[in-house]
């Protein structure tokens, strides 16, 4: 319950946080395993000669980092299979093609868009300045260092000076984070991909020797049959998240009519629906979440009984006792998006259990922890 409850906390928070060179790869594959922390990993590999390292996929941000050096160091990084004073870290020094970035290379400014280089001259198109250390917050913990001029190396090919991050602490982070979003700095535009598809299998909350497929392409091919597209970035707020429009939800073929200004995002950038792959459980606002948690209550209450102390203890809601039950049956939860594209979500992935005879939605609002938030984030 305590693991739960913590990954229940950390979704509400990321989901708090997130509203306020080219090469000759036509597709390739990196496999995707779940971490017990809630995340989904892939090995990468930097530098001359490669250094492989593992890094948390993530939708919901740009960047892309590595532990770095022999003093990096994390706090709060207690995480299961995790030693927090043994933390894989990128060596630069081992590296023949590690540079620091300069404050004058236009890749500082992705990071720093009105960077001052004050030691610099005026009209000056070299330096010795340093482009100034980041900082970045995520939903659930934070990182800071330099950024580099690195090697990434992928089967039979290599980006040359790929710009990362070389993180020298960090808090609640136990390994990098390859930045999938659409920022100039991201993964995907760095590598001058077309497009990135990829299947999460479903959470355990373990580190499970399974995985499913990240696939990499640059080339155009033929869209899915089923699709919805992305929204026009330009007057939302954040403009490097994947918002999609979501026209309804339903729970057992019942549409909830949740309010359309918290599923599509007005001109102010205000409400609207993204897709996160760093969001362990979906997050909803609190009026959407009223409504998708009372028409479970309303159509499973009759099944099995409310399991209302441990409700209170861990925070989810609605959880149900299904004590001597051999199988269990909870009505389909499903997604429906703009040009006609369905997500039926495995019931894995909105149902947990809690105790051996105890299950639990989780779906998170803004109430678990303790705060207002409007808007929809999708794992």
């Amino acid at each position: 319950m305590a693991k739960l409850n913590h990954l229940a906390a950390a979704s509400s928070t990321r989901a708090h946080h997130l509203k306020h060179p080219k090469t000759n790869i036509s597709a390739a594959k990196v496999p995707l395993f779940p971490r017990g922390y809630g995340g989904y990993s892939i090995s990468l590999s930097f530098g001359t000669p490669p250094q492989t390292l593992s890094f948390v996929m993530d939708t919901g941000s740009s960047l892309v980092w590595f532990p770095c050096t022999q003093r990096y160091s994390c706090s709060s990084c207690s995480f299961v299979n995790v030693d927090p004073t043994n933390i894989p870290t990128f060596i630069p020094k081992s590296s023949s093609s590690s540079k620091i970035v300069g404050c004058k290379n236009p890749k500082c400014r992705w990071i720093f868009p009105s960077v001052q280089c004050k030691e610099c001259e005026k009209n000056a198109t070299t330096c010795n300045e340093l482009c100034p250390p980041y900082i970045i917050q995520y939903g659930s913990g934070s990182t800071t260092g330099l950024l580099l001029s690195e090697t990434l190396i992928f089967p039979e090919k290599s980006v040359d000076n790929f710009a990362v991050g070389c993180s020298v602490f960090s808090s609640r982070q136990p390994e990098g984070i390859a930045g999938f979003g659409r920022g100039p700095e991201s993964l995907p535009v760095q590598m001058g991909l077309k497009r990135f598809s990829y299947c999460l299998v479903s959470h355990r909350f373990d580190d499970a020797p399974v995985s499913s497929d990240l696939i990499l392409t640059i080339g155009g091919g033929a869209a899915a049959t089923n699709y919805t597209p992305f929204e026009r970035t330009l007057n939302l707020r954040i403009p490097h998240y994947y918002y999609v429009t979501l026209r309804k939800i339903t729970v057992g073929g019942v549409n909830v009519k949740a309010p359309y200004k918290f599923l599509v995002a007005d001109s102010a950038g205000n409400g609207g629906t993204i897709v996160d792959s760093g969001t362990t459980f979906t997050f909803m606002d609190d009026q959407v979440f009223e409504l998708v948690a009372r028409e479970f209550e309303k159509q499973v209450g009759g099944n099995y009984s409310r399991a209302m102390e441990v409700e209170k203890q861990s925070g989810l809601r609605p959880c149900f006792n299904v004590s001597g039950e051999n199988t269990i049956t909870l009505p389909q939860l499903t997604f429906h998006f703009n040009g006609g594209a369905e997500m039926n979500l495995p019931l894995a992935d909105y149902f947990s259990f809690l105790e051996d005879s105890v299950i639990c939605m989780t779906i998170v609002t803004a109430g678990n922890a303790g705060r207002g938030e409007s808007g929809l984030a999708l794992r």
